[in-house]
């Protein structure tokens, strides 16, 4: 396993990190996506550890809490092997207390989830989602404090947008505190907006992505083909709206890309879609999830090799969609391409 720093932390991470949301099985549908239970759990644990994944990322809203402890019993005894990774700030009740990053809930929810977890610290606290009715100075301060009492190592977030990402990043150096190192945000082959601005900012804040949902919400499992109806045993049935929407024919025609790519390289497609992702910039780890030992052996697959140069090319040219206002000039004029070059 490749062992990369976390932004421009010292941290190592491995390339591919395990995510925890498919253990626990508790709640609606968008909070619970398997059933995991922790003799299941420690086993999958053991396949990653076994394989160099060390990193393992959950969130408090993940089964209302129990994928959190269904981590933490998986991993006792061998808390020193492992990164824990939890996130908070999503709604965990109904409460007005329940959600959101102020100092009083972001206190409560990293003890809340320090037991859950059965540890002293997390590796790495990220927020879940941008809380516009805190001030960015009380979180930074609040997590501040956290990393100083020793509960948290390091922060990051998770689906901020650009200017929310840098103007904490501005506050946090103005005021000495902890620079977030990580966003953990959604990147695929079928949904490549990650490049067109939080790319940008990474390679210049030394901000790492963990990327959630590499397989474009299972749309690039293999399972959908073009012309062929949805298999009755997918889960993209009751899923699909909750996830990032994509045109049917830019689907299609990267599914048929990396059908093609599998066939050449003796790979399956989520390898292959996984390999893509593990070379592109600011990438710190990929976050496969699995709700059983097949599905996380088979995405183990994605590294050890490389594609070729004229493969990732094809995948690009595939993937490829006209970008949002005011990056879509970089493509078409020269003048803005010399003074803002793409990343990638």
């Amino acid at each position: 396993m490749d062992y990369r720093p976390l932004g421009a932390s010292g941290l190592k991470v491995p390339a591919l990190s395990f995510g925890a949301g498919t253990f626990g099985g508790r709640g609606p549908l968008f909070s619970a996506w398997g059933n995991s239970d922790a003799a299941e759990a420690r086993r999958l644990v053991d396949i990653c550890l076994e394989a160099g994944v060390t990193l393992f990322d959950t969130a408090d809203v993940y089964s209302g809490g129990a994928s959190e402890e269904v981590l933490g019993a998986a991993i006792k005894g061998r808390r020193d092997q492992v990164l824990l990774s939890t996130k908070t700030g999503l709604p965990m009740g109904d409460g007005p207390g329940d959600a959101g990053t102020s100092r009083s809930r972001l206190i409560k929810a990293t003890e809340d989830a320090l037991r859950r977890l059965g540890t002293d610290y997390i590796d790495l606290l990220q927020l879940h989602a941008f809380d516009a009715a805190t001030p960015i100075e009380e979180v930074l301060s609040t997590l501040d404090a956290l990393v100083r009492a020793g509960k948290v190592r390091y922060v990051g977030v998770s689906n901020f947008s650009g200017w929310q990402l840098m103007k904490s990043l501005g506050i946090a150096d103005r005021h000495g505190y902890p620079r977030y190192i990580a966003h953990q945000a959604y990147y695929s082959l079928v949904g490549r907006d990650y490049e067109w601005e939080l790319m940008p900012l990474g390679l210049d804040q030394g901000v790492g992505a963990l990327v959630w949902s590499p397989l474009g919400w299972g749309r690039l499992t293999g399972k959908l083909r073009r012309g062929q109806p949805l298999p009755t045993q997918s889960r993209l049935h009751e899923t699909a709206d909750f996830g990032p929407p994509v045109d049917d024919e830019q689907l299609y025609r990267v599914v048929d890309a990396l059908d093609e790519i599998a066939r050449e390289t003796g790979r399956t497609i989520p390898q292959v879609a996984l390999n893509w992702l593990l070379a592109r910039p600011t990438v710190s780890s990929v976050i496969i999830g699995a709700r059983n030992e097949a599905q996380l052996r088979d995405n183990l697959g994605a590294v050890g090799w490389s594609l070729a140069a004229d493969q990732i090319a094809r995948l690009d040219d595939a993937s490829t969609v006209t970008a949002a206002y005011p990056y879509f000039p970089y493509r078409r004029q020269a003048g803005f391409a010399r003074l803002n070059p793409p990343p990638v």
